[in-house]
């Protein structure tokens, strides 16, 4: 049996949803200010040994050499890594640098170069209700970036249904309601019978036509995480994607993963297979600011020099307005300052 899990407002505010109907200042609101705290752990161990290398000095072949160690050491990837490098010598022999200091505003912009087409708009307008499907790894924060996202687009004014379609994780259908209830947006969930797992594509296919009964917005819904060597819950996973097509022919509109700054080279593993069996179409980074490596973004960029998916989200903190649209410009600058 379906249930329907309409979250009741508690009388009592949690912080974050106090600041929610509070003033709030441009700093906080701010994707510069966030990103730059988020990224405070990569800043100081990247910045610091960026400054030694740019600090002053030629620049020779032995510059080159420590810079491709310490792209390597946070995380760039060897593609990425090689584009960068490439793209700085060119820049140097065009402008003809001679001085260390003057590579950290060329590293900056060449950066930015290889982060923008990740960079990509999100229009959700296009299709009432326009479906998200979430999928990911287990222990990447999936769950928790659906309820983020959730009231990422309820302050956008949008109207949203989660659908618990992760019935194999013990309490995911709680905390995914736990969110529902913390942004005031109806969850749909099954219950199970007689303990036995509950079907996750019918679960999210129940959820898409009570969108379209509803009139709403924006359909999240949550998969269960699983590895991606779980050749039997890949194929399930494939399932839900058919069954939400049932529903809605063109649907799901987007299929983002999630994935843990944390796993550096193994989330462009997850991201190869996860596309293989969904079609990925953009990407959530998560824990950006419990990084000291936060160079997966452009081993992201490397490894898809052509249509590579958009990241569409970065995670720089545990509030619920900490999950972020993606910038590349103020990543960057954030990152190298």
């Amino acid at each position: 049996m379906f249930n329907l899990f309409k979250s009741k407002k508690n009388p009592v505010q949690s912080s974050s949803e106090t600041a929610k109907n509070e003033p709030v200042s441009e700093e906080k609101v701010s994707f510069a200010s966030k990103i730059r705290r988020g990224l405070s752990r990569t800043r100081q161990n990247l910045g610091k040994q960026l400054s030694g290398l740019f600090g002053s000095g030629k620049i020779d072949e032995a510059l080159y050499e420590e810079l491709e160690t310490i792209l390597l050491s946070a995380d760039a990837g060897v593609n990425a890594t090689e584009w960068l490098l490439d793209h700085l010598r060119k820049q140097v022999k065009r402008d003809g640098l001679t001085d260390a200091a003057q590579l950290k505003q060329a590293l900056q912009e060449i950066l930015i170069e290889l982060l923008e087409p990740l960079q990509q708009p999100l229009d959700t307008t296009t299709k009432k209700p326009f479906v998200f499907m979430i999928a990911g790894v287990n222990g990447v924060g999936k769950t928790t970036s659906i309820g983020k996202l959730a009231y990422y687009f309820k302050s956008q004014g949008k109207s949203v249904l989660l659908a618990a379609g992760d019935t194999f994780r013990a309490a995911a259908r709680e905390q995914l309601v736990a969110w529902g209830d913390r942004n005031d947006i109806t969850v749909i969930a099954q219950e199970s019978d007689s303990g036995k797992k509950s079907d996750p594509a019918a679960v999210i296919f129940d959820a898409v036509n009570a969108a379209r009964a509803r009139d709403i917005d924006i359909v999240l819904a949550d998969t269960a995480g699983r590895l991606t060597t779980q050749l039997h819950l890949m194929e399930e996973i494939k399932k839900v994607k058919r069954v939400i097509g049932k529903a809605i022919p063109d649907a799901p509109h987007e299929v983002l993963v999630v994935l843990d700054a944390n796993t550096g080279q193994n989330a462009i593993t997850q991201v190869k297979v996860f596309d293989e069996a969904l079609g990925v179409t953009g990407l959530i980074l998560t824990k950006l600011d419990g990084t000291a490596k936060g160079g997966v973004i452009a081993a992201i960029a490397g490894q898809y020099p052509k249509n590579p998916p958009a990241l569409h989200f970065v995670g720089v903190g545990e509030d619920l307005e900490d999950l972020r649209p993606f910038d590349a410009r103020e990543f960057v600058e954030a990152l190298i300052d």
